[in-house]
């Protein structure tokens, strides 16, 4: 019963958020004018720029910023106990996330659709632009390289999820087409799409499960290219820059669409099962993990600061910001509709967050289980006592899932950590959720083996339109840094997006810990704090739109120091701890990316401070929008 309550309790504190603070800083603060002409009337060019109904942009949004972050940070960061982690969801959610979202969306909306970094330019000054677009494409650069590797490992763990992953993408196309050619209604296409896509989640857990390792006999990785994620990674990337050269009603708004409709039902269905699960007793989250974790292993970074950059979307993700003034706000019809998209949809991911933490918990406290078997004759084996054959359950199960560390001598008197932080892989904390979250769904009545497939595909689609939206966000930072500095070919879209993902192809496939293909994790500690800067630096661009209009500011300000703080002493730790530090442990690589990201901070935050004494009342216009046009 208790994990029935924290999550109806959770989801009444969004809806109130919403209907009040939400409100209040849409007409106190920001003034929404549902009359006020937006860039997606003003240059509207059916590729980049299209008015979209609320519903559709909705979304395009929520689903963008969703991804996997939302699962596997909250499904980390349970590691400290799972009253840390909610609270850091629903407060960030509301007072922080949802408002950087939001704020980035408006003042984007204000600016022609322009991205904050180029916003930054006019309201901090010229050298901070750049600052930040260089920002905005190192942190762009190491999430298509990591997630292109994530997808693949996501399709080689769960190759039941691969079906109706790439069905989506058909279906998407004739939605789109059905909607903007022939002006048909988008309701009942997209329920049949949703149904279809269920069917292929039923064919890839019962008949097709598509697993290249197993159809080849290629390892996951290896010592040569040869390897699953390799062929992932490459079709991916292909993917990508199709979706990304397409005009967005093509393929983008309708497969975002879809996915919005696919998480909201997977959402329903996991509270159904978590408030059958919670009724009986079978789901209990006091029983299951601790509150407040005391046997932190060893090898664990402390709570603080670290999980403010574990857990960023679901509490606040500075990725959110490209999305808000990248794409979104570039297709919002109307100033009214800000608020729904841009605090709304925050809110929304903050409640998954939370579902994710309670799968994560209660979830596996109902049990666990292993994978066996090949092709579809694969199946779900819970693991047991070895002294009764009961099987696990509460902390025994979670403690399997969330094992503390244990120190173990080897032969040759060497010792090493075993369990613990160091045993927290990417299919670990996907699997946490995906088997807890199956375990709230089978309370349903829903097989075992099809209640791990829907979850595996909710966790495969998301990571997806991540990656599809990171590239045409990486093709609009590209070109605005190629004005920039005067490189024409840049600003053509087909050359910047072959760019990004060149580039991002080749930070993938080095050699990494895990052989050829698995480069993209050697930047992936970068990740968090990085992350987490580009929000706070969009907080900086929200408080000068703020100041610059003579409008309140403490409500972006105080957020604003929080996520320049804490994300820089993470970074600062990663950099120059005496055990585990990138620069004493010869991590050279990331330790350079670590002083290149701390120097740009602290350089945006002089620029910051040097504009700040003129900045009150004093708002530049925009150029005209013939200027605009002719560059």
């Amino acid at each position: 019963m208790n994990t029935l309550i924290i999550a109806v309790l959770s989801f009444i504190g969004f809806i109130v958020a919403y209907h009040t603070y939400g409100k209040w800083l849409a007409r106190k603060i920001f003034g929404l004018d549902a009359k006020a002409t937006v860039p997606s009337q003003e240059l509207r060019d059916d590729v980049d720029y299209i008015p979209t109904k609320k519903e559709i942009i909705f979304g395009h949004h929520f689903t963008s910023i969703a991804g996997t972050g939302p699962i596997v940070g909250p499904a980390i960061a349970v590691f400290w106990g799972w009253l840390p982690a909610l609270l850091w969801v629903v407060l960030g959610s509301v007072f922080i996330g949802a408002v950087h979202d939001f704020g980035a969306l408006v003042v984007s909306l204000r600016n022609r659709g322009q991205s904050v970094g180029e916003v930054a330019g006019r309201m901090i000054g010229p050298r901070a632009k750049f600052l930040f677009l260089f920002v905005l494409f190192m942190g762009l650069t190491i999430v298509l390289a990591v997630f292109g590797l994530v997808i693949a490992l996501i399709f080689s763990y769960y190759p039941e999820s691969v079906l109706s992953v790439w069905i989506e993408i058909p279906l998407a196309v004739a939605i789109g087409l059905w909607i903007y050619r022939r002006g048909g209604n988008i309701l009942v296409p997209s329920i049949i799409a949703l149904g279809i896509m269920y069917i292929g989640m039923a064919v890839g857990a019962y008949l097709l499960p598509i697993d290249l390792g197993h159809w080849f006999g290629i390892p996951l990785l290896g010592q040569t290219y040869l390897n699953v994620v390799v062929i992932w990674t490459l079709v991916l990337f292909v993917y990508c820059f199709i979706a990304s050269v397409l005009p967005v009603w093509t393929l983008l708004q309708p497969r975002d669409f879809i996915n919005s409709h696919e998480l909201v039902l997977a959402l329903l269905l996991l509270i159904l099962g978590l408030a059958v699960a919670g009724f009986t007793g079978s789901a209990d989250l006091v029983a299951s993990a601790p509150a407040v974790a005391s046997d932190i292993p060893p090898d664990a970074p402390p709570i603080w600061p670290f999980l403010f950059i574990t857990i960023a979307c679901g509490a606040v993700s500075g990725f959110h910001c490209m999305v808000s003034s990248g794409t979104s706000s570039k297709q919002v019809a109307s100033e009214g509709d800000a608020q729904y998209v841009g605090y709304g949809a925050m809110l929304l991911e903050g409640g998954l967050a939370v579902i994710v933490i309670l799968a994560c918990c209660a979830g596996i406290g109902m049990g666990i289980f292993n994978r066996t078997g090949t092709g579809a004759n694969y199946t779900f084996q819970p693991i047991v006592k070895a002294e009764s054959a009961a099987p696990l359950a509460n902390q025994e199960a979670w403690k399997t899932r969330y094992a503390t560390s244990t120190v173990v001598t080897n032969p040759d008197g060497t010792t090493r950590v075993v369990g613990g932080w160091a045993s927290h892989t990417l299919k670990a904390k996907v699997s946490a959720f995906v088997d807890g979250g199956g375990n709230f769904l089978a309370s349903l009545g829903i097989p075992l083996k099809m209640s791990i497939s829907i979850m595996a595909v909710l966790v495969a689609s998301f990571a997806a339109t991540t990656l599809d939206t990171a590239t045409r966000l990486q093709r609009y930072v590209i070109h605005e840094l190629a004005q920039t500095v005067n490189i024409k070919p840049l600003t053509n879209r087909y050359i910047a997006t072959a760019f990004a993902l060149v580039l991002a192809a080749a930070v993938a496939l080095l050699q990494g810990a895990g052989g050829p293909g698995s480069g993209g994790l050697t930047l992936w500690p970068l990740f968090g704090a990085t992350n987490q800067l580009l929000a706070g630096l969009a907080f900086m661009v929200i408080v000068f739109y703020l100041l610059r209009r003579d409008k309140p500011i403490w409500f972006a300000f105080l957020p604003m120091l929080v996520m320049l703080v804490m994300p820089a002493w993470a970074m600062l730790h990663q950099m120059f701890n005496p055990e585990t530090g990138w620069l004493f442990t010869g991590q050279y690589l990331l330790f350079g990316f670590g002083v290149a990201v701390e120097v740009l901070q602290i350089w945006m935050v002089a620029e910051g401070v040097i504009a700040w004494r003129n900045a009150r009342g004093n708002y530049p216009e925009l150029p005209p929008l013939e200027t605009v046009a002719a560059d």
